[in-house]
Order: structure tokens, then sequence, then C-alpha cells
């Protein structure tokens, strides 16, 4: 059976305001496609490319930081317990 993805805390209230400006690129390029046009939609979506693999980082950093130190915390406690 397939499960569907949890939604992925990383993305925060920035990702909402990188992607309306993503989204208005877009459309401006749509309307009157031109050379500048092109370049600007494409150095938009490499930064919000970049915003969001910075946030994923950060979110998975945090992520192992505290499952080391929750492992830590289980094996002092175990060592405590056979001794």
């Amino acid at each position: 059976m397939y499960e569907w993805k949890q939604h992925k805390i990383w993305l925060d209230d920035e990702r909402s305001q990188v992607l309306s400006q993503t989204k208005g690129v877009k459309m401006q390029s749509l309307q009157g496609p031109n050379q500048r046009d092109t370049d600007n939609q494409n150095n938009v979506r490499r930064e919000a490319s970049r915003h969001f693999r910075n946030k994923k980082r950060e979110y998975l950093k945090a992520k192992i930081d505290e499952l080391e130190a929750d492992s830590k915390i289980k094996n002092r406690r175990l060592v405590k317990v056979h001794h």
C-alpha cells in the first residue's frame, strides 16, 4: 500500500514568499518572452533552489544532532541499568 509523504518541516513561511516570487517571474515571462525575462526567471529559480537546499540542510543537521543527543542519553541509561 502507498504511504503519503509527511509535510517537510524545513519548508517554513519563507517558502510562500519564494514560491510566489518564482511564480510571478514565470507569469511575467509568459506574457512577453524575451531574453531578459528568461535570464531573470533562471536567476530566481536558481535562488529558490539554493534557498530550499539550505533550509533542508539546516533541518537535517538539527535532526541529526537531536538523534545523536537522544542516542547518548539512551546509552547512558543502558550502562547504568546493567551495573
